[in-house]
């Protein structure tokens, strides 16, 4: 690895580390105001919109200018989001504008990585990628429930002589703005890299039927399609699942919000270990062969629903993330290696994002209507379960003896 893929993970590393604890925050300004439970997983919905949106554009947006100031453009919008939600717009508001940022941000995020490292680099370098950013997802859950602790942020509102009146997550969201400032910053130290994949033409119809192209062209491709099947279906369900252990651990744990984020922190840390141990022991061309790892994770959250000792839950949710990481870690590298031979890097991760924050939005979506409907947490994590296993097992079926060339 080289100078500047340690740029671009430290980068990624605040980014990530803001993005999951801003996620708490905003959550605890939604409850600090008594909005319905059913609004919480509304904040991942708007989030989401941006990246289905602005899909055709973000992509040719990264492969038309030097990847580095990308990043820097897509964590300023970032800082512009959370410093609204700081002066007062409404989470749901602000929090879509951070979407906005997170979009920009993400084609040039992981594109840059073929730009920087040779293909046999790339699953380590998805593995180193994966564990910083689930580090910064452990730290950003206990940062952000720490900050959201009334104790802690009231001290800290009188510590930084902030209005006493002021929504004590108002602090945590003040923290959280800074460091979306300091990733900004690295992004400066990023080199200007070779431009690559630019478009022959700008105009709207041009990108529209330029990206129609590409989806068309990586949902053909055999690996392509099993690459972007699975990770569409971790994002979508990992979004998901990461609301739904709040509700658990609040019901079978009495767990409050602050202690409930920390729980999220343990499937981050498996998924850390499991990145880890797919970048040692799974070369780019047996990438397929995870698969069976998806099938068994579906199995886990059904286990859950009749855990009430916390030992057990957190060697369960640490399980999960293990199992998550090293199927999810192969299989992203290589619908990196496959769009960069077909399309280009920053447009085959736009269709990545397209297709997972659309998985994201409807399963969110879904979630926030059997919330709303009165569903049971235990019959939601079931149907979860019993869909993560069915679709994997479909996948799996279809595609495990494909070839990686």
């Amino acid at each position: 690895m080289n100078r500047v893929f340690y740029t671009v993970l430290v980068a990624q590393f605040l980014s990530a580390l803001a993005d999951n604890a801003l996620l708490f925050a905003a959550i605890g300004l939604l409850m600090f105001y008594g909005m319905p439970d059913w609004h919480h997983p509304l904040l991942q919905s708007v989030f989401v919109v941006a990246y289905i949106v602005l899909a055709p554009f973000v992509g040719p947006f990264a492969d038309a200018l030097p990847k580095g100031r990308v990043l820097f453009i897509g964590n300023a919008i970032k800082f512009l989001g959370s410093a609204t939600m700081l002066m007062g717009l409404p989470p749901l508001a602000a929090y879509s504008i951070v979407g906005i940022g997170a979009a920009t941000y993400s084609p040039a995020k992981y594109g840059i990585l073929t730009e920087i490292l040779p293909p046999e680099k790339l699953v380590a370098a998805n593995g180193w990628m994966e564990g910083t950013t689930v580090a910064a997802i452990v730290l950003g859950a206990i940062i952000g429930g720490v900050l959201i602790n009334p104790d802690i942020a009231t001290a800290g509102i009188a510590n930084f002589r902030m209005q006493d009146d002021i929504a004590p997550p108002m602090f945590a969201i003040g923290v959280i703005t800074v460091l979306y400032l300091l990733a900004a910053i690295v992004n400066l130290f990023i080199p200007r890299l070779p431009i690559d994949h630019r478009l022959a033409s700008k105009k709207p119809g041009y990108v529209l039927h330029d990206f129609w192209h590409s989806f068309v062209l990586l949902w053909k491709d055999p690996l392509g399609q099993v690459s972007l099947a699975v990770t569409t279906l971790f994002w979508g369900v990992g979004a998901t699942l990461r609301l739904m252990i709040i509700a658990w651990a609040a019901l079978n744990l009495t767990f409050e919000l602050d202690k409930a984020t920390q729980l999220t922190g343990l499937v981050a840390l498996g998924i850390a270990i499991g990145s880890a141990l797919a970048g040692w022991l799974v070369p780019l061309k047996k990438s397929v062969r995870v698969l069976p790892a998806g099938i068994a994770l579906g199995f886990l959250p059904i286990v859950l629903t009749g855990v009430t000792d916390f030992w057990a839950a957190a060697i369960l949710l640490t399980l999960l993330g293990v199992l998550s990481g090293f199927f999810v870690v192969p299989l992203n590298a290589l619908l990196q290696h496959r769009g960069h031979l077909l399309m280009g890097a920053g447009h085959s991760i736009a269709q990545q994002n397209f297709n997972e924050n659309i998985s994201i939005l409807l399963l969110t979506g879904a979630y926030a209507l059997m919330i709303k409907g009165d569903w049971h947490i235990h019959t939601i994590m079931i149907v979860f379960g019993v869909f993560i296993s069915g679709i994997m097992a479909m996948i799996w079926k279809r595609h495990h003896n494909d070839v990686v060339h």
